[in-house]
């Protein structure tokens, strides 16, 4: 890796490592319900951390101004386990709106009688 490629092996193997770290961390910060919570959100950090790692770690290397001195395989890494932290607080907020947004309306119905 000295001439400045990557191998696609080794950014999969970071993208992972990345995911795992951040998906295991999720479930220790906040401890779920139950076993099946447990997985679930294991299984969504994994799933985001593969699928949005290298831009998120993009992205902050960027914003952190260290976009020059990392390697591909650390953004990777640093992206994976970013996204797949905050994987599960994005859906709870997301969860929440959806409540919100689609809560049945109390109160008088149109044509009621006041």
């Amino acid at each position: 890796m000295t001439d400045g490629t990557v191998s696609v092996l080794a950014l999969w193997g970071a993208k992972l490592a990345g995911a795992v770290a951040g998906s295991a961390i999720s479930v220790a910060y906040l401890l779920p319900r139950g076993r099946r919570e447990a997985a679930l959100r294991f299984l969504i950090g994994l799933v985001t951390g593969l699928t949005f790692g290298v831009p998120a770690g993009l992205m902050l290397a960027a914003r952190l101004g260290i976009d020059k001195i990392l390697e591909p395989p650390e953004l990777a890494v640093m992206g994976s386990a970013a996204a797949s932290l905050c994987a599960w607080w994005a859906l709870g907020v997301l969860s929440r709106f959806a409540d919100q947004l689609f809560r049945p309306v109390t109160g008088p119905k149109p044509g009621d009688a006041p």
